[in-house]
Parts: C-alpha cells; structure tokens; sequence
C-alpha cells in the first residue's frame, strides 16, 4: 500500500500548485532559466525513511541554503571563540544581501546574511583556497549523504555579476575579518552556492542536522554534536533574513532559504523538511517553500515551542491476540483454531498526543507486519488527542488496509470528543466509517471472530450437549442419566438477559449447549463492563455450588441460546444419594477456575 505520508505530501503538493504568488530571481541571470511551476517536497526521518511528491529530483543550486553548514565547518575547524571573534550571532533584521556590520567591530551581524557567509567560508580549514574549497564541498557531500556537483554556468553568473558581493567583501578585509586574499574567500562562497542538490538532498541536510550531526542513512558525522546547536540556534534567529522572526513565531523551526527557491527546516530529533520552489516572495523567500512549511508544522504539531514528543513514544507496546485472547470461552473447534492463529490479531497500544509524525510511525510499524496480520487494534485508552490530520493519515491507512483483507479497528475511545470527533471527521463519506469498540476484550473478539470466519467459513454454530461441558465431563454413564433427570431445557432469545446482578441467587446452574452469552459487571453509573463471554460447553451460576447467595455478574443472550439447568437443592439431593458426582463436579470447577486464573495471568503479562 502507499505511505499515508507520501499521500499527504502530494496531497498538499496539489494543493500548493495552485499558488502562483512571487517571481524568479534574477539579480543572477542563470537563475531566470528554471521552471516557475517546478514544485518537490521531501521529508526524511530520524531512521532514515524519505518521503516526497513532485520535483524532489529536480536539481538546482544550494545558494544561501549552504550557509548553515559551511558556518558549521568553519566552527569544527577553527572553533567557536575565533568564529564568534569574527562574526556575530544577531539577527540584522536586514534583507540577505545587506551591509550590515556591527558599527564598533565592522565584523557581520551573523552568518546568514551574505556578509557573514562570505566571512565564514574564508574561516573553513586550508592552506589554500583549493583546500578550502575542497573542505567546503565535502561537508555539504557529507551532510547530503552524496557527493555533490557544482553548476559551473550558475557559477560563472554569479562571479561576473556579484558587485555587491565584492564590495562586501574588501569591507570585510579592511575590517580585518577576512586574512589573505578577499577575492579567493569571495570566489569560494561564490562556488558554494552553486552547489548542485536537489529537494531530497536537502531533506537529507536538514535531517542529519536534526540527527545531531549524524546522517540518518550513510550513520557519517557530519558535523560534531556540540556544534550542532550553534547552527541550529542561528538558523532560527536569522535564517529566514527579515522575515526570521515571523518564521520563529508562526512556523517555529530552524530554517534556511535559498534565492533559487529552496527552503529547509529542522525539528531537532524528529525529522528534517525541504521544499523546491523557485518564485520568491519580496524577501527572497520561497512563497510556496513558506506555505508547504507552515502546513507541514501546523499538521505534525512541529512548532519547536508546542508540546511533542518523539514519535516513536507514540507507540507503547505491540502484543497479539495470541497474548491476550478474548475472555470467551469458545468451543472445541473455535478454540483449536485460535491457539494456531490467533497471533495475526495484532494490539498497539498509543499513547500522548497523536500529530503526524507519531502517526508516521504507528503505520510504518503495522506496514512492517502486515504479511503477519488479519486485524489491527489501535488501543487509544492512554491517546490524549489526534489531530485532524493524523486521524486523516489513520483513516487513509484503514482503507488502504481494508482493499488488502487487513481489519485496522479502535478501541476505547467513547465519549472522548478529542479522539472521536477527528476519526470521525477524517472517516466522513466514507459508507462503513470506522469500526470502534468499548474495551480491548469487545475488539479482540471481534476479530477473533473475523478470524474464524475466514479459515472456516462454513461453520456451523457449535453446539455441545451438557454432558460433555466442561462443568459435567468425566460422568460415568448411569449418573450422567441421574443428572439429566433433574436437568430442564431453557431456550433465551439473543437480547434476553438471563440473570441480573445484585438478584438474590434462585439456586439454578446453566449449563450452555448452544449459542453465546455476555457475563457483565455493573460499573458507576449504571454502565457495565463485560468480563466474559461463555459459548457453548461451558457453563454460569455455579458460583451457587460453593454456597453463593446472590448473584455478582449479570448475563445476557448474545445469540439464541439453549441451555440444560439444574438446581443447587436438586442437585444436594442427588449427590446424597450418589456422592461421586459432586466429587466430579467440584474437580472440574476447580479445574476451570485454575483455567480462568491462568487466562487473566496471560493477560497481565501482555499488559506488563
């Protein structure tokens, strides 16, 4: 099935196409050449996973985008006292091409604006500007996770036409910021942003920035981890130029632009985010690159300042049916194919706030075991909420599911507004919408049944006579005929509630022959809470063998059910005579409880 992630993104890519707000760059005339319709957007995370629609192999060059990492360089190579001796760390709130040096130093507000930048690239480890240069180009390979080409024509563009650029950078040497040859530094920068990458490239930067330095597919440093921060916190004061601040506040990520209509941004430890878009807006900023980034933050709950978490926490725990099985107790037939295939029932257990991201990461773990899989439960009883967008993700992913035989279901969320309002909408148009239960014992036998269906679609319903329950087995034959003696047939219809908690015990033992029952306790508030569900061969009511006076549970008929009945004081009566057969009796009770306790036991070592 195709990722739900992959679907958003050329969902919004649709989207977004439609804009056609801004202008090509073209102080740099190479620059006039793209395609204004040209449009990718890529997303990688912190495992190394890609996810992209449209242009995302499109190529084009780095330009203002290399900033960040080249002024990494420059701080793993000469450190971070030198770097800051020559360039600052303030937003200039100044366009990028500007002159803006602090007024007592003459060193550039920050290394984000071209005069910074070019400072930096002249502080990046070499003997010469070949070095250098060479030094430049494999810390932006590195990050990318490739080696990166440079757009000679893009290249020779720039040089002839960057007046302003050499006129800042001769300021720079008579401030002393630049040692040696300001021209070799100016031609360096110049080259840097020519470097060719395309969207996913930029993802990869950006992403391995979020890794700490480290790339999430090649595991290269690309830039020690103490550095990373620095770079990041820049990036965020002053990487959007005079628009850094609205960015800060309205996006909230560590971003970077570029005037040939790139934009990156990073969410420290989640994932990183790169856009293509060549019109610009009147800051030299991508518009579509600016639009695709306030989604992407405002859907995944990205904004560096909300509340997150990583979005492997998403997922607590992942066990199968095999684990925790239904509390029924099904028949010989059901119970035979359950205990070989009950492990394609699957539970993921979700936690926190779900936003985009962690419900990435829930479908990439069930698409891992779908070969394994016949249903899904997504147990939401510790999920504060879902955003819109991620119910969207959840609901696309159950019918994606669905088309492949695979069930996806919810579990305990009713009358949680936070959750149910969002699945509801995002399932809106939809014939069937989502199927949600009470408890996960409700869903899981739900499932099982789905299951059966499946491996034996034409069984009939079980029937059991008495005499071979598993209250009554073992029964030589003459007193297997005394016991029927005192046994009547009862018929319920599905619906019927057979015995109602809180009543004074009336004495009778029901034995199941056909059909199922439903065995509730009452809760506050006058809900229940069902705690078994019993079919044919077992049996209720013989807590009044032990000497139970009232009954504790009520029990309703979830289908037509026949059972054979008796009573306690017919049943003393017989045993007088006959003492075996409350010997029998008592045996299997035991038997059975010892059963029932094993069963819970199983079902809290699931839940540990």
């Amino acid at each position: 099935m195709q990722h739900p992630i992959k679907t958003y993104l050329e969902t919004l890519h649709g989207e977004l196409q439609k804009i056609s707000d801004g202008k090509l760059a073209d102080y740099i005339p190479e620059l006039t050449k793209a395609c204004p319709d040209s449009l990718g957007i890529c997303m990688v995370t912190m495992d190394g996973e890609v996810y992209g629609a449209g242009d995302t192999d499109t190529l084009f060059t780095i330009q203002s985008i290399s900033k960040p990492f080249v002024f990494g360089a420059a701080l793993a190579d000469r450190g971070d006292d030198l770097v800051g001796q020559r360039v600052g760390v303030e937003p200039s709130g100044d366009a990028f091409n500007s002159i803006s040096l602090n007024p007592a130093t003459g060193t550039p507000r920050n290394p984000m604006i071209n005069a910074g930048a070019i400072a930096t690239t002249s502080l990046v480890a070499g003997a010469t500007a070949a070095e250098q240069w060479s030094r430049i180009l494999q810390v932006l390979s590195d990050f990318a996770g490739r080696a990166l080409p440079v757009d000679e024509a893009v290249y020779l563009s720039e040089s002839s036409t960057g007046f302003r650029n050499r006129a800042i950078a001769w300021m720079l040497k008579n401030f002393n910021v630049i040692d040696g040859d300001p021209m070799a530094a100016l031609e360096n920068y110049f080259r840097q942003c020519s470097v060719q990458v395309h969207c996913q490239d930029l993802a990869f930067m950006a992403a391995t920035l979020a890794n700490g330095g480290v790339h999430p597919q090649t595991g290269q440093r690309a830039l020690p981890a103490d550095h990373v921060q620095r770079v990041l916190s820049v990036m965020a004061t002053c990487g959007m130029y005079d628009y850094a601040g609205s960015w800060l506040y309205e996006i909230g990520m560590p971003a970077k632009s570029g005037v040939a209509g790139g934009v990156i941004a990073v969410l420290q430890g989640r994932l990183g985010v790169a856009v293509y878009s060549p019109p610009l807006d009147s800051k030299g900023n991508s518009v579509r690159g600016i639009e695709a980034c306030r989604r992407i933050s405002r859907d995944f709950n990205l904004h560096a300042f909300s509340q997150n978490s990583q979005p492997s926490q998403a997922l607590v725990r992942v066990y199968s049916g095999a684990d925790a099985p239904s509390r029924r107790r099904p028949g010989a037939h059901l119970r035979r194919l359950l205990m070989e295939e009950a492990s394609r029932i699957k539970y993921l257990c979700l936690q926190g706030y779900l936003a985009v991201d962690g419900a990435e990461y829930i479908i990439r773990r069930m698409a891992a075991m779908t070969v394994t899989t016949h249903s899904f439960i997504l147990d939401m009883h510790q999920v504060e909420g879902i955003s819109d967008s991620a119910a969207r993700l959840l609901n696309q992913t159950r019918l994606e599911l669905m088309r492949e035989g695979i069930a996806l279901v919810f579990s305990r969320i009713q009358g949680r507004q936070s959750i149910a309002g969002p699945l509801s909408r995002a399932a809106r148009g939809n014939d069937r919408g989502y199927l949600s239960f009470e408890d996960n014992d409700l869903a899981v036998e739900w499932c099982e049944n789905r299951l059966a269906e499946s491996l034996s679609p034409a069984m009939p319903p079980e029937e059991t006579p008495a005499t071979e329950s598993v209250l009554l087995r073992g029964l030589e034959a003459e007193l297997q005929q005394r016991l029927n003696a005192i046994c009547q047939t009862r018929h319920y219809s599905a619906g019927e509630q057979i015995l109602r908690a809180g009543d004074a015990g009336d004495g009778r033992v029901f034995v199941i022959e056909s059909g199922q029952v439903s065995v509730l306790v009452p809760l506050q508030g006058g809900a229940h809470q069902r705690i078994a569900s019993l079919g044919a061969g077992l049996s209720f009511g013989e807590m009044a063998l032990l000497g139970a006076q009232q009954r504790s549970a009520t029990v309703v008929a979830d289908t037509d059910v026949r059972c054979r009945e008796f009573t306690v004081t017919d049943f003393e009566a017989l045993a007088a005579a006959s003492p075996r057969i409350k010997i029998v009796l008592l045996e299997n009770l035991s038997r059975d409880l010892a059963d029932k306790l094993r069963g819970a036991t199983q079902w809290i070592a699931a839940l540990a």
